[in-house]
């Protein structure tokens, strides 16, 4: 078989679905079916327009928590505390023992912190002059 080697920065829609659903086949061989199911928590304001939320998914037994916004006015008002709240609760409904998530915002990883998530790695310059930082939580 011949192949070509492709650098795209626009690759098509059709061509991450197949290299994503490949990969899950693999995986799903190798070690099990996920069970992947996308997660959400949103906070709507009065007009019904979203403040803040979390986008993740849980998979083998984790919830990952991949985006956690609030808008600037509700920061510090525990929002942030209460979306992690709701989304550990439905991950533990749905069989999870652990979460974790990433940031490279010092204030973000001490909310996190304050939430019982602990740091178990780092990328130093990511991006330059911060440090991403991975925490995880066991889950009741």
């Amino acid at each position: 078989m011949k192949t070509s080697l492709e650098v795209t920065a626009e690759p098509l829609p059709q061509d991450l679905a197949l290299l994503g659903g490949s990969l899950s086949a693999f995986n799903d061989a190798d070690v099990g079916g996920s069970g992947r199911k996308s997660l959400a928590v949103f906070v709507r304001d009065e007009s019904g327009a979203i403040v803040a939320g979390i986008s993740g998914y849980t998979a083998w037994g984790w919830l990952y928590v991949q985006w956690l916004w609030v808008d600037e006015g509700l920061r510090g008002r525990g929002v942030a505390a209460g979306m992690l709240d709701a989304a550990e609760r439905e991950a533990i409904a749905r069989g999870c023992h652990g979460a974790w998530i990433d940031t490279f915002n010092p204030t973000a990883e001490k909310v996190y912190e304050r939430q019982g998530y602990k740091p178990f790695g780092e990328l130093p310059d990511f991006p330059v002059g911060r440090r991403r930082v991975f925490l995880q939580k066991r889950l009741a």
